[in-house]
């Protein structure tokens, strides 16, 4: 472990420039360039919020905004979005870097920290966009803001711990890839992204504590849309879950390392 932390400290610009190639790469064809990074999470936000908003808006309790379901949306979306982009990308990353890992000698280790780099700046223009249409329409923000620091850096623990895992596993199962996907959408209508907490009834809302994504889109929504700190019982559980998470998947890889360039 001491030496996968070594050798990503070691081969840090060959990261930052991998991060920064991966994002010229993504756009450079594009009239638009990296504005489909905001684009697309606001065009499913406006959808949501067209067909969901007369239902749900007087559902939603304490914020004084008439744009206050567009604003929780938003603000569970930007939790979502990283996590489920991080986990996608880790899920074929050794797939389809396979060619490149039979040819050059590199510390593996650097592709999952290049894809959570990659993300880690996706999701950062997306937060400052949100910023612009929070200002907009007249949301104002507290202190608490802060803990999206520490919550952002959590939850791309998990997400990065969680996509090695499948990632690994995807390298010899090449149907989990199909499987994932679908998954997600179920998790995703499960999580109270789109909808608030007490839409649930009130005998099944325990069941909640038991999906860890729950426990960070709900953070995202008290910072950004309630002005309020996360609730410090649920942070620390999923500290304490990411880091597991992490640590597990590190393992792992150093164990699979050479099986699975043999498997590609």
């Amino acid at each position: 472990m001491i030496g996968m932390l070594r050798s990503l400290w070691q081969y840090r610009q060959f990261i930052i420039s991998s991060i920064r190639n991966d994002l010229v790469n993504r756009f450079t064809r594009s009239r638009l360039g990296a504005l489909w990074i905001i684009l697309n999470p606001l065009a499913q936000v406006a959808i949501y919020a067209l067909v969901l908003s007369n239902v749900v808006a007087a559902k939603l309790p304490d914020i004084d905004n008439k744009y206050g379901y567009a604003i929780y949306l938003m603000a569970g979306l930007l939790g979502w979005n990283l996590f489920s982009e991080v986990l996608n990308r880790s899920l074929f990353l050794f797939i389809e870097y396979g060619n490149l890992m039979k040819k050059v000698q590199f510390p593996r280790i650097t592709l999952p920290v290049i894809v959570a780099g990659t993300n880690l700046v996706n999701n950062a223009l997306l937060f400052v966009a949100m910023m612009g249409i929070f200002a907009i329409v007249g949301h104002r923000f507290t202190l608490q803001i802060i803990w999206l620091v520490p919550l952002t850096i959590i939850l791309v623990m998990f997400a990065l711990g969680l996509g090695i895992i499948l990632g690994l596993i995807n390298v010899f199962v090449r149907d989990l890839g199909q499987a994932v996907p679908i998954i997600l959408q179920i998790l995703f209508w499960f999580t109270p992204i789109v909808y608030p907490l007490n839409i649930i009834p009130a005998a099944y809302r325990h069941l909640l504590k038991f999906n860890p994504i729950y426990h960070f889109t709900s953070a995202y929504q008290s910072i950004i849309a309630y002005g309020e700190p996360p609730n410090f019982i649920s942070l620390l559980l999923v500290t304490l879950i990411a880091a597991l998470m992490l640590f597990l998947s590190l393992f792992l890889f150093r164990r699979a390392n050479g099986e699975m360039v043999d498997v590609l």
